[in-house]
């Protein structure tokens, strides 16, 4: 007797065990291929004129075109979500490639920028390297980016367009982010023309808190926001020295405001759980309007 129920309980335990998995993986496939989840947030800045029109930035990261979740056909309809939005500029904050073990497949540098150049901006698109692009092979990948006139890369560098003005900086993760250069740059930006919206772009959220505190808006990725998170909210894994402080989501600090965006694609393992896809919109109007 003892022995059969014993069997029922082995039985019960693996069939709610096999339910939870089935579960788990239908999850698992849905938060990883999932289209993007627009998220929104207004911010107000001295760089626009009282009684100017809003402008609207779109901020995309960690593509990490790669196979399987990631093929560049599915990169065409985020381009075509994207555009449906009508932003005045497109900002991406690197890591367009995945080189994981564990992809299905590898695109060339060709394959993978071709659809970003059907991006559509008032202002363009302004892209900043990420570790995983140096990885892979950032000056290929540059070199197809530099075909699309609409685009502009930023490495440690500074530009002024439209309204806009911004700092982009290299790949803090690896080392290369020279922020100390890039903030002088902008700084003598401020003596030329007109008020501007101030931005810095890092693919590592880690750089926020020495970024200036002219700053109005601060775009960065590179943590996924865990990509594998806790249902209750955290995750494993920051990829940030600061833990869950940047990791993910909107931040403010001495007036500058960080947007942390859980990215498009997958690193090292083609899954997401418990994280989406996220376009980031980000409205910027005039103080007091």
């Amino acid at each position: 007797m003892m022995a059969l129920l014993k069997n029922r309980w082995v039985r019960a335990i693996a069939l709610v065990s096999l339910i939870v998995g089935i579960i788990v993986i239908a999850k698992a496939w849905y938060d990883t291929m999932r289209d993007p989840v627009v998220q929104r947030l207004v911010i107000e800045s001295e760089g626009l004129p009282a009684g100017s029109e809003p402008v609207t930035i779109a901020f995309l990261t960690d593509i990490h075109v790669a196979g399987p979740d990631m093929p560049p056909s599915r990169l065409e309809r985020i381009v075509a979500q994207v555009n449906a939005l009508e932003p005045d500029l497109v900002a991406i904050t690197g890591d367009l490639v995945s080189e994981k073990r564990t992809a299905t497949h590898i695109y060339s540098a060709e394959e993978i920028v071709t659809p970003l150049g059907g991006l559509e901006a008032t202002h363009g698109v302004v892209v900043v390297p990420g570790n995983h692009d140096h990885w892979y092979d950032w000056p290929a990948l540059s070199a197809e980016l530099a075909k699309h006139p609409g685009i502009t890369v930023l490495e440690n560098a500074v530009a002024t367009i439209g309204p806009f003005r911004i700092a982009g900086l290299d790949d803090d993760y690896t080392g290369r982010a020279d922020l100390m250069s890039t903030a002088r740059d902008m700084s003598a930006l401020y003596k030329v023309g007109q008020a501007r919206v101030n931005i810095w772009l890092s693919h590592s959220p880690d750089v926020f808190p020495s970024i200036p505190v002219s700053a109005d808006l601060v775009l960065a990725g590179h943590t996924h926001c865990g990509q594998i998170a806790y249902p209750w909210g955290g995750s494993p894994a920051t990829m940030s020295d600061y833990g869950e402080t940047y990791a993910c989501g909107v931040k403010e600090l001495h007036g500058k405001t960080l947007v942390t965006g859980a990215g498009l694609g997958t690193s090292l393992l083609p899954v997401r759980l418990f994280t989406q896809p996220e376009i980031w919109v980000v409205e910027v109007r005039g103080v007091g309007r």
